[in-house]
């Protein structure tokens, strides 16, 4: 077993070493805020359309996607401005 954990501690100190210390995990991407940025424009737009056309196929309305559509946009300008209010880490 101490044999492993050596193994273990040798390889992760090769990969801190290979990648200068930076964490590279999954999710780390989206510390940026560019990408977060980028993930409300067009996630919420998207997403706020589809509940639009969900309705407008259920109800067997037309157009509220449309106005579904501008309320994504509105919300995600709002996200971004909330987000470019917070302090840089």
């Amino acid at each position: 077993m101490a044999s492993l954990d050596e193994r273990l501690r040798k390889a992760q100190a090769e990969e801190a070493e290979r990648t200068g210390g930076q964490d590279r995990s999954a999710g780390s991407h989206y510390r940026n805020p560019a990408y977060r940025v980028l993930s409300v424009l067009i996630a919420y737009p998207a997403g706020c359309a589809a509940i639009g056309f969900a309705i407008d196929a259920f109800a067997g309305t037309h157009g509220v996607w449309v106005v579904m559509l501008f309320l994504g946009f509105g919300l995600a300008m709002w996200e971004v401005w909330k987000l470019s209010k917070q302090s840089p880490h």
